[in-house]
């Protein structure tokens, strides 16, 4: 059975590995166009392409899946089945019913909920306690389609959206390779989705992580592990920018964004307060720097009690 994949990310070259390595015959990729990603403005391709090209696989980046050049290629490949993730861009009718099997999708939260760009991220924003990777059939409407299969797992306290990432991937790699051979075998089922518990997870830009120390020092916790390590979470200190890359909540109560201890010891920490607790921060990224323990920007920074993070 020839099966075309879908993807672009890191996320997506993780679960093509896992197709390869479960035995499918992978007999095309499509992925986004190759990208400027460094001062030197040289063009680097999709991390499911550089995938591609290793495992020998022919490989298209259409700039839109809509006009005859990819009408032409579908046909030509042919393909029984297509599999996509993280891919970013909207199937049309014609694709979506061209396979024999369908298309089908690997998405990384639990639906409905959490349907959109930022499945994971939001998940640990919102502090939920277990996420997930859904199969689905794939329909014109955005993560909308009958459910095929799902597993679940905890989100733990201290996981960040890196932690999640790389666990859905895993995951989902092995969940959509035995999915894929039970749609061959006729075996799958089809659970329409309850739209009535939908949820919407927005991207989330950069200008979305400036903190607000007014808000809980947990929600704040959940926010920063949310969006590390990207985009990251940031506030201001002497006005400049300080990314908060690890903190802990702490039954503190204190003024709103003013740092009350600051330890050098070891790796270190400061507490800042906020709207109910404070942050105990672990790990910053200073501006213009890399990332490093508190200790280390501490003896470096001398930050102060009585600083305010804004």
């Amino acid at each position: 059975m020839k099966i075309m994949f879908m993807g672009t990310p890191e996320i997506a070259a993780t679960v093509l590995q896992g197709l390869v390595d479960g035995g499918h015959e992978i007999a095309a990729v499509v992925t986004g166009e190759d990208k400027v990603r460094s001062r030197g403005k040289k063009l680097t391709p999709t991390p499911t392409k550089a995938l591609a090209e290793e495992l020998g696989i022919p490989c298209y980046t259409p700039a839109t899946l809509r006009d005859e050049s990819f009408s032409g290629l579908l046909s030509e490949i042919d393909p029984d089945l297509i599999a996509v993730v993280a891919f970013g861009k909207i199937l049309p009718k014609s694709v979506l019913d061209y396979p024999k099997y369908g298309c089908v999708n690997l998405h990384v939260s639990l639906l409905p909920k959490y349907r959109g760009a930022a499945p994971m991220q939001r998940a640990i924003i919102d502090g939920e306690r277990e996420t997930g990777v859904t199969v689905m059939y794939m329909n014109e409407g955005l993560d909308t389609g009958d459910i095929i299969a799902v597993s679940k797992f905890p989100i733990g306290p201290k996981d960040n959206f890196e932690d999640i990432h790389d666990r859905s991937a895993e995951i989902g790699a092995k969940l959509l390779s035995d999915t894929i051979y039970e749609i061959f075998r006729g075996e799958a089922k089809r659970v329409p989705q309850d739209g009535s518990l939908a949820t919407y997870a927005a991207k989330i830009e950069k200008s979305d992580c400036h903190l607000d120390f007014s808000k809980s020092a947990l929600a704040l916790d959940c926010f920063i592990r949310g969006v590390t390590p990207i985009p990251g979470a940031f506030a201001y200190l002497g006005g400049k920018m300080l990314k908060i890359n690890e903190a802990e909540p702490i039954a503190e109560n204190a003024p709103v964004g003013e740092v009350t201890k600051v330890d050098d010891r070891g790796d270190g920490y400061f507490t800042v307060g906020c709207g109910e607790g404070s942050l105990k921060v672990l790990s910053v990224t200073p501006e213009g720097k890399g990332r490093m323990k508190v200790g280390d920007f501490v003896r470096g920074r001398k930050i102060f009690v009585g600083d305010k993070l804004e």
